[in-house]
């Protein structure tokens, strides 16, 4: 069972740390690590929970946060009853702006 500080390895789906660069099970580099670092070496902030929230905020109805995210079941869904007339994608928005949410490989997205 996954804990609050795991995440699964994007190559092979073993539970590891949340910090974990390389999955130790598969050896593969993780999303998010390795990515573009400014002129001072600092990695760029990822602005995807910005983006989530923006999706949510004007396109939530339509679940096309969830496509996003990977969500694709989730997203037909809210897709076909407009977000549940508006209160799926309304908890949705609380979710995200809480930062409890989540991408379809359990990777926490903050704003």
């Amino acid at each position: 069972m996954k804990q609050e500080n795991e995440k699964y390895c994007a190559e092979c789906g073993q539970i590891i740390n949340v910090k974990a660069e390389i999955c130790p099970k598969c050896g593969v580099r993780q999303p998010g690590f390795g990515g573009s670092v400014n002129a001072s070496g600092v990695p760029e902030k990822d602005n995807k929970g910005l983006l989530v929230l923006l999706l949510c905020f004007f396109l939530g109805v339509f679940g096309i946060h969830r496509f996003y995210t990977g969500h694709t079941g989730i997203g037909v869904a809210q897709l076909l009853t407009l977000g549940g007339c508006g209160i799926w994608a309304l908890i949705d928005l609380i979710i995200i702006i809480t930062g409890g949410f989540t991408d379809a490989q359990g990777n926490p997205i903050k704003l």
